[in-house]
């Protein structure tokens, strides 16, 4: 390979790189902002809520610390249970107070 193809190769890996650091931050404030429902979402919510964090933050991963495919997996897969958590306890207490019915319209309370 010739030197310019090197810099292009390396240019490139960078630019990756930068958007993969980039979309784990932005995971990583996401799962931050659900700290404030932890008490509602119950023990599964904080291991997911943790445990994704501890895995981003410590340096023992599945791929070396450059590559943060891995991280943004684990970050986006904790985001997605704990939306799923949060709706799930949405649902159920405006169905036990007769607000919504099971399908998630509003039913008008009478």
């Amino acid at each position: 390979m010739s030197r310019e193809a090197w810099i292009a190769v390396g240019v490139l890996g960078a630019v990756v790189a930068v958007a993969a650091l980039i979309g784990a931050i932005v995971l990583a404030v996401r799962v931050w902002r659900t700290r404030k429902l932890l008490g509602e979402l119950g023990a599964g919510g904080k291991v997911a809520f943790y445990g994704a964090l501890a895995y981003t933050i410590l340096p023992v991963d599945l791929l070396p610390d450059p590559i943060y495919l891995d991280d943004m997996g684990i970050l986006a897969g904790s985001l997605l249970y704990l939306t799923h958590l949060v709706r799930r306890q949405r649902a159920a207490r405006s169905v036990s107070r007769g607000r919504v019915d099971t399908r998630g319209s509003w039913d008008g309370g009478g």
